[in-house]
């Protein structure tokens, strides 16, 4: 019976990872090249130094892809994270931003285990809606849209070239495509490293530098709620999204842990 599980479960490990190899390393490409940008707008919403959240979306990928529970789903930072951190950022430090992640992740871990993910079955469509439009409130209200609105930052028209091929995915193509133009002719637009200094180096494994009191629980506690809160929503929201359009049922529970 055992060795039936392990040759069961070698199978399930075989068919997420290699059955569509060509197909995850194109989509790979393709949102990490998407991911970029986001993680240092993201940082600047939330009054980090950009490389925070470029190692944070790096870190965040690789364990999911290990620890989630859900293939074809890819987990990063947010803003609707980004815009909870703005207050604890400012106020405290951005060593208390990483004791508040921990705090964070043990709460997910938590509610994993405790299998709350059957709360989502109560979540509407309504709330899902308030939810969206309460973020864009909140980013526009954190003046995070300044940029966005200034004409010389202002979204171009998407690129939406047609099939030559189906070997390569359109939005690939459209991002080689205009990088390569933007380049060859010298375009005056903004680019990723505008919003700031680009990491030169590896991030360094330490704990957070904060005292370990019953004082700096009680100031982290609130936002590692709301983090996990935030995570847990969005994260079993977007599973819940793959598994209708696949037909598919993913470990909810599993996600939480990841």
């Amino acid at each position: 019976m055992r060795r039936k599980i392990i040759k069961t479960t070698i199978a399930s490990y075989k068919r997420e990872w290699f059955s569509n190899i060509r197909g995850d390393v194109l989509s790979g490409i393709v949102v990490a090249l998407a991911l970029i940008p986001e993680a240092i707008g993201f940082s600047v919403i939330a009054g980090v130094d950009p490389k925070v959240g470029l190692f944070a979306s790096f870190a965040i990928a690789c364990v999911s892809a290990f620890a989630g529970g859900r293939p074809g789903m890819i987990s990063a930072a947010t803003a609707a994270t980004a815009v909870l951190m703005v207050t604890l950022v400012r106020d405290h430090g951005l060593q208390y931003l990483f004791a508040a992640t921990l705090l964070m992740g043990l709460i997910q871990i938590a509610a994993g285990f405790l299998k709350l993910r059957r709360v989502m079955r109560f979540v509407s469509r309504s709330v899902i809606t308030g939810f969206v439009n309460a973020l864009a409130i909140l980013i526009t209200d954190r003046r995070a849209a300044g940029d966005l609105c200034d004409d010389r930052r202002r979204p171009r028209d998407h690129l939406s070239p047609p099939y030559v091929t189906k070997a390569v995915p359109s939005p690939l193509v459209a991002i080689a495509v205009l990088t390569g133009i933007a380049y060859w002719t010298g375009m005056d637009i903004p680019t990723v490293g505008d919003l700031g200094e680009l990491p030169s180096s590896l991030p360094i494994l330490a704990l957070p530098q904060v005292p370990l009191t019953f004082e700096t629980l009680q100031i982290i506690f609130p936002y590692s709620v709301a983090l996990a809160a935030v995570g847990l929503l969005e994260s079993l929201l977007t599973a819940q999204i793959v598994d209708d359009m696949t037909d598919t049922t993913s470990n909810k529970s599993r996600e939480c842990i990841g």
